[in-house]
């Protein structure tokens, strides 16, 4: 499965850039998150990558979800073919644009965290850092994540709004309470006044957390 991207920068360009991986919610596509590019590391080279589902609305999905069902239900068999893909990216991604391998960084927003989170957690070999902003846990991960000594180089920031309608808030505490002890003080979170969105503060708090890890 190949997937397509849009990149942008790095504004101030280097030998070896980091690379930062941008992965969109249900219903958007490559060119959703790419704005957020311009406000964050200079450094950064950003690259927004399309999910390969057409969603039946518009835009594009990582995995089809059953609306009928209570809670709805996710297409797994999709989740984990989408969840191969971008992993086999990403060493292409640093093999195609000259970036640092050991300064690759996810970040997801909404299904597109919940993707960034899986897979961060089956291959941190190629992750450096991970950023899930107002997504979830998929069923299946906690019984394939990678621990112990396999995470040691993983940093991640969790950030959910409130008063979020789509994903509640409870669903970001259980990343974090997922992630906690797998990490420990490698893990951030952080919860904002808001709704299903990224805000200036919590886009704030994703600048500042990636600038003191690109060194």
């Amino acid at each position: 499965m190949e997937l397509a991207y849009l990149t942008h920068g790095p504004a101030r360009p280097s030998e070896r850039p980091p690379l930062l991986v941008l992965l969109h919610g249900v219903g958007a596509d490559e060119r959703d998150l790419l704005p957020l590019a311009a406000q964050l590391d200079p450094r950064l080279l950003c690259v927004s990558v399309r999910a390969p589902r057409e969603y039946p609305v518009m835009g594009h999905s990582w995995f089809d979800i059953d609306w009928s069902t209570v809670p709805p239900t996710h297409d797994l068999a999709q989740a984990e073919e989408s969840r191969a893909a971008v992993a086999a990216l990403l060493p292409e991604l640093v093999r195609r644009h000259g970036t640092d391998p050991a300064r690759t960084f996810l970040l997801g927003f909404s299904q597109g965290g919940a993707m960034a989170l899986a897979v961060a957690l089956t291959r941190p070999d190629l992750v450096r850092g991970l950023v899930v902003h107002s997504g979830r846990l998929l069923p299946d991960l906690p019984a394939r994540a990678a621990a112990g000594e396999a995470l040691a180089r993983l940093d991640a920031i969790v950030l959910h709004g409130t008063d979020d309608p789509v994903l509640p808030v409870e669903r970001g505490r259980e990343v974090r309470d997922f992630l906690a002890p797998l990490l420990g003080p490698r893990l951030r979170y952080a919860e904002h006044d808001a709704g299903h969105e990224i805000t200036p503060a919590s886009l704030d708090d994703v600048a500042r957390w990636l600038r003191d890890r690109i060194g």
